[in-house]
């Protein structure tokens, strides 16, 4: 129900934009996350949109270069990421949830696919 798309081979300082896609129920009223998986690391919080008031949290490696938004219209979830760096390699996911938390990956109970993002030095 969630497709997540976007991802691709881009030098660091570049930029790519994800797309999270829904499809078979509304997420209007969900939050919606992305989190991030690197080679031979665990699972991590990338960043989150509130359903309410489509406030925006990070974690603290991806702020003033990461921006997520929402399109409830289009029932999608976008991650912007510019100013890339190596250490962003990973296979990113979007997720929904409708925790009054948003920073595990327990406050989510809809996960996409993931889309490989990698960054060359």
């Amino acid at each position: 129900q969630l497709q997540a798309s976007g991802g691709g081979l881009v030098q660091a300082g570049g930029s790519l934009r994800l797309s999270c896609a829904a499809s078979g129920r509304t997420f209007s009223t969900y939050n919606m996350g992305w989190f991030r998986q690197a080679p031979g690391k665990e699972r991590e919080f990338v960043a989150a949109i509130t359903w309410t008031t489509s406030s925006t949290v990070y974690t603290d490696s991806v702020k003033g270069r990461f921006t997520i938004s929402r399109d409830n219209a289009k029932n999608t979830v976008y991650l912007q990421m510019n100013s890339l760096k190596p250490e962003d390699t990973a296979v990113y996911y979007c997720a929904a949830g409708r925790s009054p938390s948003y920073y595990s990956g327990r406050d989510y109970g809809y996960w996409g696919q993931g889309t490989l993002v990698t960054v060359s030095s």
